[in-house]
């Protein structure tokens, strides 16, 4: 079945249209990596690490059964690069069932995982994330720190004012930067 959808976006590539071209190559880009699946599930066992964050990243966008258990095992890599390309994929494919496991990385020993893990919270856009992602502005890693204050303004809760208002006096210019980015973007009380 994969194989024959294959074969019509190839011949898709050849249209006379552009857009429909366009549309055949970025169709074929999320194919390729399902009809590699078995092969990319088994890389992401490999002993390389570079390989294993290849197969991460090209497993991103696909939906199919075993994918989403995979890429949550590698959460509990000993290695922190693989650990923090796998927050990355999860985060970018917002799925609920990731939701407690990325609030987890914002423990993380790696500085790097604890940033993901925070930048990834901003795409569930939701309020409820507010007093995790605050708990993390204390953060002495800066990377951390911004990436929570990104996704404070991502998520756009007013329950955040308090902590952005707090950073705009931050040491660090680039969460100063950060927070007052963010503020702009939280949602506006109603007039009283």
């Amino acid at each position: 079945m994969l194989e024959r959808r294959r074969q019509a976006l190839l011949t898709a590539l050849e249209d006379v249209d552009p857009q429909v071209r366009a549309a055949a190559a970025a169709a074929l880009e999320t194919l390729e990596p399902q009809l590699h699946l078995a092969h990319l599930l088994d890389g992401l066992a490999a002993a390389d690490r570079g390989h294993r964050i290849h197969c991460l990243f090209a497993l991103e966008k696909v939906r199919a059964p075993g994918v989403l258990e995979a890429l949550l095992k590698l959460l509990e890599d000993p290695d922190a690069d693989v650990r923090a390309a796998a927050v990355q994929v999860l985060g970018a494919r917002a799925e609920a069932r990731a939701l407690p496991e990325l609030v987890k990385r914002l423990r993380d020993g790696e500085p790097s995982v604890r940033m993901y893990a925070a930048e990834a919270l901003g795409a569930y856009r939701d309020a409820r994330l507010v007093p995790y992602l605050a708990a993390v502005l204390k953060d002495e890693d800066s990377g951390v720190v911004e990436g929570a204050t990104r996704s404070l303004g991502r998520i756009g809760a007013g329950d955040a004012e308090k902590y952005l208002l707090a950073l705009l006096r931050d040491q660090r210019a680039a969460v100063r930067a950060a927070a007052a980015q963010a503020l702009a973007s939280l949602e506006i009380p109603p007039a009283s």
